[in-house]
């Protein structure tokens, strides 16, 4: 359990904390002679080294690197509409496979960092980081089908605001689940309905409404199951 965590969190650090948007626009258009591509994996290499912290995990640190090129590069050369919530699952899901098999092969390891043995330490980071960027990441691209139908042409907000609203709610939510104050979690969707009405009125458009509901249940159920599951972990 120890590995696969720290796997994972090298996982989402590497694909959604510290891969920007350039990186990811740069793979999509020039593939295999895009730096950024190499870059990236280099990245997750460094990251699960660095969390892992034993130098005789180098074999399995290069597996995962070179699954997760190939599964990137088989990504990137399938047809333009693999940006779409099939192939997303997919490819998270083959990455996630890896890292079990790895976690498996390897479950002997000797960790020498203390704070890094703990299940405690590892399911609190993990969950927190996964509620940020990672579920924004998630819920993108899951509503991504109706964002034209729901969007409108004078819609003017703050650059990323929508993002970072989106994860604050989340580690709020996450924090009144892991202790039990269920009330604060009612209190939050209210507060947020009321400014979002504001905003809604001035559109009376189902189809804004209905996004608006779509994503932001998304992102409420992500952090209620993402809190019930790391509760899950801490108790067994």
């Amino acid at each position: 359990m120890i590995l696969f965590l720290q796997l994972f969190l090298a996982h989402i650090l590497g694909d959604y904390v510290f891969q920007s948007n350039t990186w990811v626009k740069s793979k999509r258009k020039r593939k295999l002679r895009s730096p950024h591509l190499y870059l990236h994996i280099l990245l997750h290499g460094a990251l699960v080294m660095l969390l892992v912290w034993d130098t005789n995990f180098w074999l399995p640190a290069l597996v995962i690197m070179s699954t997760h090129f190939l599964i990137d590069i088989l990504r990137l050369y399938l047809p333009a509409k693999n940006n779409n919530t099939t192939f997303f699952v997919l490819d998270q899901s083959l990455h996630l496979l890896v890292l079990a098999g790895v976690a498996i092969w390897w479950q002997e390891m000797d960790v020498s960092l203390v704070f890094l043995q703990s299940n405690e330490f590892l399911i609190f980071i993990t969950g927190i980081v996964f509620v940020t960027m990672p579920a924004s990441v998630i819920i993108r691209i899951l509503v991504s089908r109706w964002y034209d139908a729901a969007k409108t042409p004078d819609d003017e907000s703050l650059q990323n605001a929508g993002s970072f609203i989106g994860m604050l709610e989340r580690l709020f939510i996450l924090t009144f689940v892991l202790l039990g104050r269920w009330e604060g979690i009612g209190f939050l969707i209210a507060a947020k309905s009321i400014f979002r009405f504001a905003h809604i009125k001035g559109h009376p458009d189902r189809k804004l409404t209905e996004y608006f509901l779509i994503g932001t249940l998304l992102s409420i159920g992500l952090a209620m199951i993402t809190g019930l599951f790391m509760k899950y972990l801490l108790a067994i």
